[in-house]
């Protein structure tokens, strides 16, 4: 019987999660286990087991790690220099690119959430989302940028469409027209719809 490979590894828990996402991407959640990311890194069996519990807490963790490179895009284009129409339109372009960039780990990441027991930390990153959002429409609602409502559902309804958006682009339904023309038109659309005086 050939002897089982040994530990060593200089960061497997990175490494684990690098090449799932890999895995995800390619073959959807349904081709993830540890037994072959662990043939896959060369390393035994059992090391996978050192990080993660088993497969569910392999996945919450490639969700955790999606939401917290979501919400720093998010957060970076929220304190971008400019105009604050400018700064809705460039967070929104940022979840678009994620969206669009991480088609299936965006989709585990919200199943994840939504999962019946799922961890404090993972509906804490999810709602952060909404939450960076919020923020910047109250900060222009103050500024008289956008108009007077309860900011957070006016962040969840331009939320919802470009979420909507980028699942009819990976979808193949926008037809004939440009992902980069659709993305334009429904971000002017957007900003001018929360624009006061409508």
């Amino acid at each position: 019987m050939a002897a089982e490979t040994p530990y060593h590894h200089g960061n497997l828990r990175t490494a684990l999660l690098e090449r799932a996402e890999r895995v995800l991407a390619r073959s959807g959640a349904e081709g993830l286990s540890l037994r072959a990311l662990a043939r896959d890194l060369e390393v035994s069996h059992a090391a996978p087991a050192r990080h993660f519990r088993d497969r569910q807490a392999l996945l919450d963790a490639l969700a955790v790690s999606g939401f917290t490179r979501l919400n720093a895009a998010l957060r970076t284009a929220a304190g971008a220099a400019g105009p604050l129409p400018g700064r809705l339109t460039t967070v929104g372009r940022a979840y678009l690119d994620f969206a669009v960039g991480h088609p299936a780990l965006l989709q585990l990441m919200f199943t994840v959430k939504h999962a019946e027991g799922s961890s404090a930390e993972l509906r804490d990153l999810g709602h952060e989302c909404l939450a960076i959002a919020t923020d910047l429409v109250t900060e222009a609602q103050r500024a008289g940028a956008v108009r007077p409502g309860d900011a957070a559902r006016l962040a969840q309804v331009a939320f919802s469409t470009l979420h909507g958006l980028a699942t009819l682009s990976l979808g193949g339904l926008l037809d004939d027209t440009p992902l980069d023309e659709a993305v334009d038109l429904a971000l002017d659309v957007l900003v001018t719809g929360l624009a006061p005086g409508r």
